[in-house]
């Protein structure tokens, strides 16, 4: 009796393996891009409710060793929070107040800019030269101004409430994160099941910590330096309220590239105005300007460099994405933003794991 045999199986060779491996790479690529562009949708369209959550996180977490300071002292966890909330708010409406003096000034003699452009009276000239030979009339194509009314009312409350909303909600958020910080950590640790994986996500979050608040204490000290030199070029030159101008100093400082630029324009619009000559009204931005080149070529590289490797490439990309997403908060969050990337990265895809 013939034995029933079941066929040999014949090997198919797929001649299009490499093709198919191609098009399963792009779809991946496909659906990371689409996700990023999403996500990017999301934090633009929400910005308003994210920008105090996101600026709660990291004020928090930069905050933490304060409250774990205060906590072993023998202060329960949810009075050092009001603690800390309280002094931060503080700090913050008298840093308002400084800044309050000179910006009104600055207002206040704005219009007086005007009378100092004598030294640019050719290139005036010629630009009205220009006009007139491309048939712009410069008479004609005055605008008179709108006589004064009460329709700015409004707009200026549509303007502020936005931003006082949002600092309300700031302070609550950063209350309830620095109260609940510990319990959130430990829950997050004991979401992952095994050892490893704890032990990985414990030691992302400690050195997130540990980051962010040596980043904190590291720039409010630069800050702070370049502030008292605004404030004592703002003396030696005969600018008014020099204090308030080396607390804008120092606040905007927090700002990375953006914020010394606007810091020296301000200098230069106030010291035209108030010196005697339109060269001498320039010395103070320029005092300023080299403070600044000082600071950002020597002493910041020299100390944060050895804590954190940051890429200064890296820092200008984040500063222009989130300053384009989130405006000047952004601004102030790109760095924290960008050390918590290079955290994650540094442990969620390690140097030689890709073999």
């Amino acid at each position: 009796m013939r034995e029933n045999r079941k066929p040999i199986p014949t090997v198919v060779v797929d001649e299009n393996a490499e093709p198919v491996d191609r098009l399963r790479q792009m779809s991946a690529w496909s659906v990371t891009v689409i996700a990023v562009i999403a996500s990017g949708a999301v934090l633009f369209v929400m910005r308003e409710v994210l920008l105090p959550i996101v600026t709660a996180f990291v004020v928090g977490v930069m905050l933490t060793p304060v409250a774990k300071t205060l906590e072993e002292r023998g202060l329960p966890r949810v009075v050092s929070a009001v603690l800390i909330v309280i002094v931060t708010a503080l700090v913050l409406a008298i840093v308002v107040a400084l800044i309050a003096a000179p910006v009104a000034d600055l207002a206040e003699k704005l219009p007086g800019i005007g009378e100092r452009l004598h030294t640019f009276e050719g290139l005036f000239a010629f630009w009205r030269r220009l006009e007139t030979s491309l048939g712009v009339n410069p008479a004609t194509a005055e605008v008179g101004l709108p006589a004064p009314t009460l329709s700015w009312v409004p707009t200026t409350l549509g303007f502020v409430t936005p931003p006082i909303t949002g600092f309300l909600y700031f302070l609550v958020v950063l209350l309830l994160f620095i109260s609940w910080w510990p319990d959130l950590r430990r829950q997050l640790v004991m979401t992952f099941a095994s050892r490893d994986s704890r032990l990985t996500v414990l030691k992302i979050l400690n050195e997130m910590e540990a980051s962010l608040a040596a980043y904190l204490l590291t720039v409010a000290c630069i800050n702070v330096g370049v502030g008292v030199a605004a404030g004592l070029i703002a003396a030696f030159t005969g600018l008014p309220t020099p204090i308030g101008f080396g607390t804008l100093a120092a606040t905007l400082n927090f700002i990375p590239i953006i914020g010394p630029v606007a810091m020296i324009a301000i200098l230069a619009a106030v010291g035209v105005v108030t010196a005697t000559t339109f060269w001498i009204g320039l010395l103070p931005a320029a005092l300023l300007m080299l403070v600044v080149f000082l600071e950002g070529q020597f002493i910041t590289p020299a100390i944060i460099g050895r804590r954190l490797e940051i890429n200064a490439l890296a820092v200008l990309l984040s500063l222009m994405f989130w300053t384009w997403m989130w405006g000047p908060m952004g601004a102030f969050l790109s760095s924290p933003l960008l050390i918590v990337a290079l955290v994650l990265h540094g442990h969620l895809m390690p140097e030689g794991s890709a073999t």
